[in-house]
């Protein structure tokens, strides 16, 4: 294909000029000389007939048009990386570091990894776990998977799940006739409580028509994963991420009425750092493996 639009070293060169806002660090990057990043761009611009660059006395600034392209562009690039080395393979083992939310890392990404290593047994990944959001550990890792709104201006994010969570009772429990009405019973006696989140159990009473109904934590933890094994032991009940009691319910170690359910703002998160330097390959195939496991439900 001629077409001077795909010409790919200027794409790269626009990719390198767009996180470095310089020509002189993207012609470091790309082992070019300053002038020749610049024809490439230049060139660029003008296949395109639009200006990508404002060329300022000190440096560069994307316009308006150049900073809706610049996404568009390193996607396509992280994408063209990841095929490649899926369908030819990587050359060597290379690791990837993944921070994620300690009850993600214990209830749902053990089965993501399993056959993310029998596909890629070349990529190792190291987890590391948290708890809370703006754990000082945060710099080491290459991908994040976070819980909450979305809302974190230096990262690309894209949404792993639906904001659906469940009311979770004890194995044996029996709702009876009307559930709601049982499931209210119960929660006002052993609820439990999980920090860090919005009170699920106040917009359940308002969905299920108690408003006004107040009911307090028995028990407070700081982890989705301890609040599961807590309700599996019979503890008390709590309200899950539907990602996070997959397991639990698919054999019966927790029991949820099936026409109850809660949805809300939060949900699970990948998080790619905005950086001026390109992710690795195997980072975006980590990355891309996960979301589709995700979407796959």
């Amino acid at each position: 294909m001629s077409d001077p639009l795909l010409h790919l070293p200027w794409i790269r060169t626009f990719d390198a000029c767009a996180r470095h806002l310089s020509f002189a660090r993207a012609a470091q990057e790309l082992a070019l000389t300053p002038a020749a990043v610049g024809q490439h761009i230049r060139n660029l611009e003008t296949r395109l007939g639009f200006a990508l660059f404002e060329r300022l006395p000190r440096g560069i600034r994307l316009t308006g048009i150049g900073r809706t392209y610049a996404p568009m562009v390193a996607g396509l690039l992280n994408d063209f990386s990841a095929a490649t080395v899926a369908l030819f393979g990587m050359q060597g083992e290379t690791s990837v570091t993944l921070r994620c939310a300690a009850s993600f890392a214990s209830l749902r990404l053990p089965g993501i990894l399993h056959a993310f290593c029998q596909a890629y047994p070349e990529i190792r990944v190291q987890v590391h776990t948290s708890i809370w959001n703006d754990n000082p550990d945060n710099a080491r890792a290459e991908l994040e998977i976070r819980y909450g709104t979305g809302q974190w201006p230096d990262y690309e994010v894209n949404a792993l799940s639906q904001g659906v969570s469940y009311p979770l009772y004890p194995p044996g429990t029996d709702f009876g006739p009307d559930p709601g009405t049982t499931l209210l019973a119960m929660a006002q006696t052993a609820p439990i409580h999980i920090l860090g989140m919005e009170n699920l159990w106040r917009k359940l009473t308002d969905q299920l028509g108690w408003p006004g109904t107040t009911i307090q934590a028995r028990c407070t933890v700081d982890t989705s994963a301890t609040a599961i094994e807590l309700v599996a032991a019979g503890a008390g009940c709590a309200i899950i991420d539907a990602q996070l009691c997959r397991l639990h319910l698919a054999r019966g170690w927790v029991v949820r009425p099936h026409d109850i359910v809660l949805h809300h703002d939060q949900r699970h998160y990948i998080l790619l750092p905005r950086s001026r330097i390109a992710p690795r390959p195997a980072v975006i195939i980590l990355r891309d493996w996960i979301r589709t496991v995700m979407q796959q439900g």
